[in-house]
């Protein structure tokens, strides 16, 4: 018996919908290459390192020029000659004169080899303070000791022409361990304060 033949193809409409499936999906990924090749390519910027700002070299202190005073002695008298010294300036007028009586006491910057101090040695620095009436320079108790009339007087003139290198005008009061002075020494050389360079060289003569 003749086996009768069963009819395997596909109907036509299902092979038509396979195909439309197939087209669709060929042109979506020809347009999405398509689209790759010809869409700007968008580039990140390159990073920049922010370089830190190079550091500031400290600048050397400013300076200015002081003068201290020494005694320089001749036949007759002994006369108070300045000497120009240099010194870290500041805002503060008051550690300007400091610095330069700190170089006083240390006998430091004379400028001729003759010239001299009759303040004791040992002598120190307590302090320098602008007030209202006055300059105050505080000295250690070896300001004092040693020494006649002539000698007293002329360390008085150097700590008071020292103080008011800045303004010669100025009054100044001259202390030892922080009470003003009123006599110096054994021969009690009388000091009225506060002193000036006029009531100094009229009240003392060397």
């Amino acid at each position: 018996m003749q086996e009768q033949q069963q009819d395997t193809r596909f109907p036509r409409s299902v092979v038509a919908g396979i195909s439309a499936a197939i087209l669709a999906a060929g042109g979506g990924i020809a347009w999405w290459a398509w689209n790759s090749l010809h869409s700007p390519t968008t580039t990140s910027p390159p990073e920049t390192s922010q370089l830190a700002p190079p550091s500031q070299q400290a600048q050397p202190p400013q300076q200015e020029t002081v003068r201290v005073y020494w005694l320089n002695p001749t036949t007759q008298t002994i006369e108070l000659v300045p000497s120009s010294v240099t010194v870290d300036n500041s805002e503060q007028p008051s550690q300007t004169i400091e610095r330069a009586m700190q170089t006083l006491l240390a006998e430091e910057g004379k400028s001729k080899p003759e010239l001299t101090t009759t303040i004791p040695e040992g002598t120190t620095l307590r302090s320098v303070s602008m007030q209202q009436d006055g300059i105050h320079v505080d000295l250690s108790q070896e300001f004092t000791q040693g020494g006649g009339s002539t000698s007293m007087t002329g360390r008085v003139g150097q700590v008071l022409y020292t103080a008011t290198s800045l303004d010669p005008n100025a009054k100044v009061w001259v202390e030892v361990e922080g009470q003003p002075i009123k006599t110096l020494g054994g021969e009690g050389v009388l000091l009225k304060q506060p002193m000036t360079r006029q009531s100094f060289q009229k009240n003392f003569q060397f």
